[in-house]
């Protein structure tokens, strides 16, 4: 199908939702996102044909939904999400990116990595089990990520009859939990929105369109609700920052600095400071593929002309005046450990902030969280899937801002000197 010109622009003019699933084993996550791909006509006729010749395979007369998400061998043969699948579609109003994300405790690091970019997490909890310990882990690393907008679908209503009083518990219960998390994570000091919504993601009740089977619930369905939350508001247009990537010298006459806005605003003849060497000067032109412009915003990426001619590379960044980002080599930063190997203090790593990259080591491990009760816990060294909070040292000063300020600047990765194999994501705190 060939679209027209017009339906292009308007394609590209739609904002993009990225969203992200969690909940524990057989909660119904991937059959969730294979319901909204279906019903979204997200789906191509031949995957389709394949899933129900599968589905046919297993017994089964309708399609399983959960094996257009489901796309590796063991996920399907095990019924479970193992690896992060990254799903696309779009609808009137939206574009969507959704990553599905295995719920297990075995896989912290997988959600870890898919909910990183997300804007919205949707948690799914079993109507018949409640508020399980899983379910408050993976609150817990939303609200850790910083995600400003959770939806808490509460699944297999049809299995309990689609009765009120389940769903108020589970909803009472939950919002009593992410009180007890109030001021304890990097993130923002609090959830922008938490929305419950009573669904059958088999049955597709208030996944695409309201039922009639919650006359109590007053609520909007899901899609309905990502095609409409507000997350315009959620970029950072105040603090102007702009990783340099590359140097441009096309020829002699022209010098520019290339990269991706992490945040603010980027305005021609606005002073800037290049960081961490404190050198001031002018932003003279704003580049881009399609030509000049006056204004530019996150996540472009431009280059950048100056006024004069001073010394910035790879790794420094531009910010505006009175509006200052921190250049130093000691921090506080929540880590996820990522790999067998352990981390032990003292031993080295580069972290990779933006487009800077330093030696660092970990200085002190001051707690480590329990993920099934939540606790902190003391210990000298992280494992596969630990989230702690650590103390770094840098071998020069990296600039940054505290996540809780700007997700963009304020995270960063961990990786082995010697292979440049990712390690560990880190958000720095306060």
């Amino acid at each position: 199908m060939t679209l027209d010109a017009k339906t292009l622009l308007n394609y590209e003019k739609m904002d993009l939702l990225r969203l992200t699933t969690a909940g524990s084993v057989d909660d119904g996550k991937s059959t969730l996102i294979g319901r909204l791909l279906y019903d979204s006509k997200g789906v191509f006729e031949d995957q389709l044909e394949a899933i129900r010749k599968t589905t046919q395979k297993k017994g089964g007369d309708d399609i399983d939904f959960a094996l257009i998400t489901d796309g590796l061998a063991a996920e399907r043969e095990q019924g479970i999400t193992i690896d992060v699948a990254y799903r696309y579609f779009t609808t009137a109003k939206r574009k969507f990116i959704i990553a599905d994300t295995p719920g297990h405790e075995q896989y912290t690091r997988n959600m870890v990595t898919g909910a990183s970019t997300a804007d919205l997490a949707i948690i799914l909890i079993d109507a018949r089990n409640g508020v399980m310990v899983q379910s408050k882990r993976h609150g817990y690393i939303a609200k850790l990520l910083g995600i400003p907008h959770i939806v808490v679908a509460i699944n297999k209503m049809d299995l309990v009859d689609f009765k009120q009083d389940v769903f108020e518990k589970i909803k009472s219960d939950y919002e009593a939990f992410f009180k007890e998390l109030s001021g304890e994570h990097p993130g923002r000091s609090s959830v922008q929105d938490l929305v419950f919504i009573p669904i059958s993601a088999l049955k597709g009740d208030n996944v695409t369109v309201k039922s009639a089977a919650t006359p109590w619930y007053s609520g909007k369905a899901l899609l309905d609700h990502l095609e409409t939350v507000e997350i315009a508001r959620d970029r950072n247009l105040d603090d102007f920052r702009f990783p340099v990537q590359l140097v441009l010298r096309p020829n002699p006459d022209y010098r520019g600095f290339a990269g991706k806005i992490a945040s603010g605003i980027a305005r021609k003849g606005q002073k800037i400071i290049s960081l961490p060497s404190g050198v001031t000067s002018t932003i003279k032109a704003i580049d881009t593929f399609e030509g000049e412009v006056d204004e530019a915003v996150p996540p472009m990426s431009v280059t950048l002309r100056l006024s004069n001619e001073i010394d910035i590379s790879r790794g420094d960044m531009l910010i505006y005046p009175g509006n200052e980002s921190r250049c130093q080599n000691r921090f506080e930063a929540y880590l996820c450990w990522m790999v067998k190997e352990p981390l032990m203090l003292k031993d080295k790593y580069l972290l990779k902030l933006a487009t800077a990259e330093v030696k660092a080591m970990v200085l002190r491990i001051r707690w480590v969280r329990d993920m099934k009760t939540l606790d902190k816990m003391s210990t000298q060294a992280l494992t596969l899937n630990d989230i702690a909070l650590v103390e770094f040292q840098t071998l020069k000063p990296i600039c940054f801002d505290p996540y809780a300020r700007n997700r963009a600047t304020g995270s960063f990765i961990l990786m082995d000197e010697l292979n440049n194999n990712t390690v560990a994501a880190g958000m720095i705190v306060e």
